[in-house]
């Protein structure tokens, strides 16, 4: 099981309901809720990477401020102390058990009352002494909650511990976004900021930033569904491997239905590209694993379909055969191309106005006829042309993209069974609303080229083609957007400040030539050239003469940083002196690439986050923006002493994330430099 914030750069968030002050115990004696606050439950939650909150004040029954109830509504976990029966706890215990199914903690000091009996949530007894922790059991107490409360989350997805749904186990938590507390503004003005910088990052196909900002989700269910925007922008633009990456997290916390549909993808584009360990028929039974739990999906059948029909067409359009040796082949491929039709059909069958699926199943019962000579579909073909005919009409999205596929089915109905006017008639209407995008025109006209390679309705096919050849040469072909042939990451030493006890990078004028040297030689040894790309900061020391040997190689530089430019310059430029501020405002001119600055482009940092955390969100933008253009591309040089850094985001941490994430490290160690 993966950690459940392992990947996660801000902590998950706990609420913690219990007493506040000193309060009796069950034996009337004085007990100190605050104390067992500070030293068993915050230390435990520390430990166990968790930011811990409760409520600023004791409540009275029948005033619960609007915070508490979203607090309860949105934390990662709920600690629960029962030690006492208080009203405002178990009421608002009770809120937490029936807005969400997971999720919560029961502990208690002393005597464990009987009504935890009743409850299947995770239970722990802590020890008392004389009203505060007991000191005897006090670690081993505050183990076992950091121990329980990782096992909770871990367990998180699919295990309903709530008694309300527990026991009623058809019963459909709330969208928690749906509940939104209008009084509750902080949360959900920061909660907007963040969606509208993740849309944007989507825009623009930014997916260093996409990946950053998904894992600075502040809860749990923010973070699966940010994971889960990311894997379809890497997916849109190729990245699927990455972009499983981010669907595999999301469906550690919870396995919802949208992000098991984008893995299915991603493996299935995997297969098709022969990456090694991706075939067919493991996005097959992917496919099959999802339909066991909603049989009634049409979208998943519609997907299993398209696994099936890939597989036919790789079996028949090869290079070098004839339209009639590709005929020839598809005849011997039938088993695929059936599947394919049973897919799709019961895809429509579970929602008639699903006409993707009706197109896709008809337009394959045609070709078997087609190929087959057979009448096997002939009666399910007069249904389905009606029935797609209707859905299509009928469609009831008001988007302009679902608009021109609705229209666009209508004309694949006349290629089917039309003549070349109808044809030319229905894709007219539909271009008409295409407001020009140049992926989906591109997307029928191969739908029709499929058609065209079996010598199916020529006639037709060559109408259709004539409309939408039209059109897309009154169009620019989109721009490839540039890739690198490699990417150059790296991090290194600053150059020592005059008054550090222990030197790492002294800075001399000897120091640096060799420093220089050695990196220069490194990226010629790796190929470095023209064609690819570099990735740092810009800081005094190993950054700016890893730029200097970059840009003597005709490399393209971008200057990734943590403050806006000017504050970066103070922190990490100037205190090497002039002479690097001198270098670093002459090559900031020669950096091809637009210098950008993380508050800028990500936005403020989460709150709550410690001074270091702007060099750790720096070192993951740095490699999640390497990461974008390829694992296989990424080679990762650092100029490095082999001791821990000064602190959280320095060379170590680095080091350690591109290990884990690609284990391509050159590292340049200045013991054996100088």
């Amino acid at each position: 099981m993966t950690d459940f914030n392992s990947y996660a750069l801000t902590k998950p968030h706990a609420f913690v309901v219990m007493p506040y002050g000193t309060k009796p115990g069950p034996d009337g004696k004085p007990i100190n809720f605050n104390l067992i606050f500070e030293q068993y439950i915050t230390s435990a939650l520390f430990n166990a990477g968790l930011e811990v909150f409760r409520a600023d004040q004791e409540q009275a029954a029948g005033n619960i401020l609007v915070d508490m109830f979203q607090e309860l509504l949105i934390a990662d976990l709920v600690i629960a102390d029962l030690t006492i029966h208080n009203p405002n706890v178990w009421y608002e215990l009770g809120v937490r058990h029936g807005i969400r199914a997971r999720g919560v903690v029961l502990v208690c000091g002393g005597q464990v009352p009987a009504a935890f009996d009743l409850y299947t949530d995770r239970k722990l007894r802590y020890g008392l002494r004389n009203g505060v922790p007991d000191p005897d059991t006090l670690e081993a107490d505050c183990g076992a909650l950091t121990k329980m409360s990782i096992e909770t989350m871990q367990s998180w997805r699919g295990k309903k511990i709530s008694p309300v749904y527990y026991h009623l186990p058809n019963l459909i938590e709330p969208d928690w976004k749906s509940l939104r507390i209008g009084d509750a503004k902080k949360f959900w003005e920061r909660h907007d900021e963040w969606v509208a910088r993740i849309e944007l990052a989507c825009k623009e196909k930014l997916f260093g930033d996409l990946l950053v900002l998904a894992d600075e989700a502040p809860i749990a269910a923010l973070r699966a569904e940010s994971w889960i925007t990311a894997g379809k922008a890497l997916r849109s633009g190729g990245h699927y491997r990455l972009a499983l990456e981010q669907l595999d997290r999301s469906l550690e916390v919870e396995q919802s239905l949208d992000g098991l549909r984008e893995k299915g993808i991603c493996l299935e584009r995997l297969a098709f590209k022969g990456e090694l360990g991706y075939s067919l028929e493991r996005a097959r039974q992917h496919y099959e694993f999802i339909l066991k739990e909603y049989p009634d999906d049409p979208e998943t059948w519609a997907l299993l379909g398209r696994v099936d029909k890939v597989a036919w067409i790789a079996g028949w359009r090869r290079a070098g055969l004839s339209p009639a040796e590709m005929k020839q082949e598809a005849l011997a491929e039938k088993g695929y191309l059936l599947a394919a039709i049973t897919s799709y059909y019961n895809g429509f069958r579970q929602n008639p106005s699903h006409y993707f699926s009706g197109i896709n199943a008809l337009t394959l019962m045609y070709l078997f006829r087609y190929l087959m000579s057979e009448a096997r579909f002939d009666s399910d073909i007069a249904m389905l042309t009606g029935a797609v005919r209707f859905a299509a009409l009928n469609n009831k999205s008001k988007k302009i993209r679902d608009v021109f596929y609705a229209k666009a089915t209508l004309g694949d109905l006349e290629v089917l069974a039309g003549t070349p006017n109808s044809i030319a008639d229905a894709y007219g209407n539909a271009v008409a609303i295409n407001h020009r995008d140049w992926f989906d025109l591109d997307s029928c006209r191969q739908q029709l080229n499929l058609l065209k390679d079996l010598n199916f309705n020529l006639d037709n096919v060559n109408a259709g083609l004539k409309v939408f050849d039209r059109e897309i040469k009154k169009l620019d072909p989109p721009e490839r957007q540039w890739e690198p042939r490699k990417v150059f990451l790296f991090s290194g030493h600053m150059v020592d400040e005059p008054n550090r006890s222990l030197p790492r990078f002294p800075n001399t004028d000897k120091h640096i030539e060799i420093a220089y040297q050695a990196i220069a030689h490194t990226l010629k040894k790796l190929g470095a050239g023209p064609e690819d790309l570099a990735l740092t900061q810009g800081a005094c020391g190993g950054d700016l003469l890893f730029t200097k040997a970059c840009l003597a190689l005709g490399v393209r530089v971008q200057w990734l940083q943590p403050f806006a430019e000017p504050d970066f310059i103070q922190r990490s430029v100037i205190r090497g002196g002039e002479s690097w501020r001198l270098r670093y405002l002459s090559m900031s001119t020669c950096v091809t690439q637009p210098i950008r600055a993380a508050p800028e482009s990500l936005g403020p940092p989460p709150s709550r986050m410690d001074s270091n955390y702007a060099y750790e969100r720096c070192n993951h933008w740095l490699l999640y923006t390497a990461l974008s253009y390829g694992i296989r591309k990424i080679n990762f040089i650092c100029l490095w002493d082999g001791n821990e850094g000064d602190g959280r985001g320095g060379t170590k941490h680095m080091i350690d994330e591109v290990r884990r994430r690609t284990g391509n490290v050159e590292i340049l160690y200045t013991t054996s430099l100088w």
